[in-house]
């Protein structure tokens, strides 16, 4: 039997798409197939997505032309799930795994083939992603549309030029760690100043939240709402003149181009 997609890759991430496909009613459980060569992460897939069809390899009878791939295995795997998908006859590939250009993909395939590649970052596990999408040589409009499709059911989508995503790696992809690390460093601030660490987490991560939407929805700039909080000769002046005074501007500008440079090191 053919599916609508397959997902190569059942881990953190594909279960989370799988799901949110699921919860958008993007398709029904007996159109989606996952492929994860772990036999306990199978049994889990099995457990969480019924009526959802989980294997242990992906054949050619269940791929069509009308069957897509979604590859969301680790970079070091990619080449080779994407060899076993070609194999299978796979002619539209959406990839998620970092630093695997689309024409390293392309050159696995016999035959022509629609690449699309994707930077999603870690909320999509939550339904508030982030994803970026780029097209291969051989991918056209429909395919982006095929692909934002799928990324939009657990977050928003850009478009953005291939040469473009080591640069939304380094900063969207890379900044959920970013910004765990300084709610982890504002909450060991405010239990150094005696409030306890519940209490802190609370009020880092429920402003963290509240400052997040603010900046969607009112349409202001970032600068713009800082300085209705920065009163002249303040708390939150002196504050900020602290953070300047160390560098922590620069300190992000420069975190974001060394993670930017790996990605692209892992793409030679």
């Amino acid at each position: 039997m053919a599916f609508q997609l397959i997902i190569v890759g059942g881990g953190r991430m594909g279960s989370a798409l799988a799901q949110g496909l699921l919860k958008a009613s993007w398709c029904s459980p007996a159109h989606l197939a996952v492929v994860e060569v772990s036999p306990d992460q199978r049994d889990v897939l099995a457990r969480h997505l019924p009526g959802v069809s989980v294997f242990a390899a992906i054949e050619a009878d269940q791929v069509d032309e009308g069957t897509g791939v979604l590859l969301c295995v680790k970079p070091d795997h990619a080449e080779g799930a994407a060899r076993l998908c070609a194999a299978a006859g796979a002619t539209r590939l959406l990839s998620v795994v970092a630093g695997l250009s689309s024409a390293r993909i392309e050159a696995v395939f016999a035959g022509p083939v629609a690449v699309i590649r994707s930077m999603p970052n870690t909320p999509v596990l939550v339904g508030r992603g982030v994803s970026a999408i780029a097209g291969g040589s051989q991918a056209t409009s429909a395919d982006l549309d095929w692909a934002e499709s799928i990324l939009a059911a657990v977050g928003i989508v850009v478009r953005v030029p291939e040469r473009h995503l080591d640069a939304v790696t380094g900063l969207s992809g890379s900044m959920p760690a970013y910004l765990y690390l300084v709610v982890e460093a504002l909450i060991d601030a405010g239990v150094h100043q005696g409030l306890t660490r519940e209490i802190s987490r609370e009020l880092v991560a429920g402003t963290f939240e509240g400052s997040a939407v603010l900046l969607r929805e009112s349409g202001e700039l970032p600068e713009e709402l800082r300085a209705q909080v920065t009163s002249p000769g303040g708390t939150t002046a002196a504050g900020l003149r602290m953070l300047e005074g160390r560098a922590v501007r620069s300190a992000f500008l420069e975190a974001v181009a060394a993670a930017t440079e790996r990605s692209r090191l892992l793409g030679r």
